[in-house]
C-alpha cells in the first residue's frame, strides 16, 4: 500500500482565488502548512493534507484588511470613542472575513498603553492602530478640539516605542479653523516615517479641502470618509473636486470610511462615474455605524458592487491596498510563505437594499457572504460548517404518542 506524504494541514480546493498583489483570479487550490501559505496550485492532490475543504462556487481571498474602525471600548467611558462607543473587535471581524483593523484614532499618546493591554493584545484579530494626535483620543470636544493637547513630539516617541503596531496618526472632529491639528499630525507622522489618516472636521473656509490634499498632506497620507460631501469633495457642479484630482496624482491615498456619516450616494455616485475610485474600503466601524447604513465590512464592499466595481477590484481595495497604506505589506496577499489569513466569500445573487448615510437606498444584485475566515492557518469562523465532520443522521420513524 502507498500512502501519500502530509504536506499540509489545510488545503481549500477548487475556490476562485483573487489575489490582487500576485495578480491571480481563477480557479485554484490554497494549501497551508503551519500557519502560512505553502501553496496555491490549479491541483493540489488532496491526499498530501490532512484538512481538506470543498469551496468550489466560493471566492477565496486574503483575510481583509479594515484601517478605519474603532474598537477601544474597554473603558467604560459614556459616549467616547475611547469607551462605549467602540465595540469589542473579535465579535465583529471575523464574522465579516475580515482578520486585520487599524483603529482610526480612538487613543492618543496618553492612553495608548491601556488599549494595547486591555484590546489589542487581547484579541484574537490583529489590532493596529492610528495613533490620535489629541494626546488624550477620541473622547469628545474637550480633548478634541483643544490644541494644547496636540503634541506632535510624545506622539511620536510613543509610535517609535510600538513600530508596527502603531501604524500611523489620526486627526479627526477638530471644529476650529486652524491648521494645527493637520500640521502637528504631520510633523508626528514626519518624526516617526508613518502616514496620517485625516477625518478633516468641520468645513471652513480658512482651511479649504483642496489646501489639505494639494499643500499640507504628504504622499501616502490617508484622506478618509472620501465620498462624505460634507468638506467640498464635490464642487458647485457636481465635478469632483480639484483638489481630490490633483492630491491623488501628489500621491494622497483616499479611503471610504463609511461610518454612520460619511458615506453618501449623491456623492459617490458622479465620483465614480467620473473615474474617481477609492483607494481602500473601510467601514469606520462603531456602535452607531454598524446598527445604521454601514452594517459591516461586506456591506460596504457590496455597495461597491452596486457601484459597478468589479470582484477582483473590490477585493483589492480591501486586502493588498489598505495592507500596502498602512506598510503591512506581509498581510493582503497569498504568496507561499505569507500569513495564512484568508476570507472564503460566497457572491449571493438577489434583491438587495444598500443604506447611505441619510437613508437613500440603492437597490443591488449581488452581496458578499462570508462563509469561512481562516486566520494564522486555523479556521475561526465557519458560518455552514464548511470545515465540520457531517452529522451522519439513522433514517427512524418517530410517532406521536397516543
Amino acid at each position: 500500500m502507498i500512502f501519500a506524504l502530509l504536506l499540509y494541514d489545510l488545503l481549500l480546493k477548487g475556490g476562485h482565488v483573487v489575489d490582487a498583489k500576485n495578480h491571480r483570479s481563477a480557479i485554484l487550490d490554497v494549501a497551508i502548512k503551519d500557519g502560512k501559505i505553502a501553496d496555491v496550485a490549479a491541483a493540489i492532490d488532496p491526499a498530501t493534507s490532512t484538512k481538506t475543504l470543498d469551496v468550489r462556487g466560493l471566492y477565496v481571498t486574503p483575510g481583509l484588511v479594515d484601517i478605519h474602525v474603532h474598537v477601544y471600548a474597554s473603558t467604560g467611558e459614556a459616549k467616547s470613542y475611547a469607551g462605549d462607543n467602540s465595540v469589542f473587535p473579535d465579535g465583529f471581524t471575523f464574522r465579516s472575513g475580515v482578520t486585520t483593523v487599524a483603529d482610526a484614532g480612538s487613543s492618543g499618546y496618553k492612553n495608548f498603553e491601556d488599549f494595547k493591554a486591555h484590546i489589542i493584545d487581547r484579541s484574537k484579530t490583529r489590532v493596529l492602530a492610528f495613533l490620535n494626535i489629541v494626546g488624550a483620543g477620541m473622547r469628545g470636544a474637550k480633548y478634541e478640539d483643544n490644541l494644547a493637547e496636540m503634541e506632535a513630539q510624545p506622539a511620536a516617541e510613543m509610535a517609535k516605542k510600538y513600530p508596527g503596531v502603531i501604524v500611523g496618526f489620526k486627526t479627526a472632529h477638530y471644529q476650529g479653523p486652524e491648521w494645527t491639528p493637520v500640521e502637528h499630525a504631520v510633523a508626528a507622522g514626519t518624526m516617526a516615517s508613518i502616514p496620517i489618516m485625516v477625518d478633516f472636521g468641520t468645513n471652513h473656509p480658512e482651511r479649504p479641502i483642496d489646501v489639505l490634499l494639494t499643500q499640507k498632506l504628504r504622499p501616502g497620507d490617508i484622506y478618509t470618509h472620501c465620498y462624505s460631501g460634507l468638506r467640498g469633495e464635490l464642487d458647485a457642479d457636481g465635478k469632483v473636486n480639484r483638489g481630490m484630482i490633483e492630491g491623488r496624482q501628489r500621491g494622497v491615498i483616499f479611503d471610504v470610511g463609511h461610518g454612520a456619516g460619511s458615506f453618501a450616494w449623491k456623492v459617490a455616485v458622479p465620483a465614480i462615474e467620473q473615474g474617481f475610485l477609492p483607494d481602500s474600503i473601510s467601514t469606520d466601524l462603531h456602535i452607531t455605524s454598524m446598527n445604521a447604513g454601514m452594517k459591516d465590512m461586506l456591506n460596504v464592499m457590496s455597495k461597491f458592487l452596486a457601484l459597478g466595481l468589479s470582484v477582483d477590484d473590490v477585493i483589492a481595495k480591501s486586502t493588498w491596498n489598505p495592507a500596502r497604506e498602512i506598510h503591512h505589506e506581509e498581510l493582503g496577499h497569498l504568496s507561499t510563505g505569507a500569513i495564512a489569513d484568508l476570507a472564503v466569500l460566497r457572491l449571493q445573487n438577489g434583491d438587495f437594499g444598500f443604506v447611505d448615510m441619510s437613508g437613500i437606498r440603492m437597490d443591488g444584485k449581488q452581496k458578499f457572504i462570508c462563509e469561512m475566515t481562516v486566520q494564522n492557518g486555523k479556521v475561526v469562523y465557519d458560518l455552514n460548517g464548511l470545515s465540520s465532520t457531517s452529522f451522519k443522521r439513522r433514517a427512524t420513524i418517530i410517532s406521536s404518542p397516543g
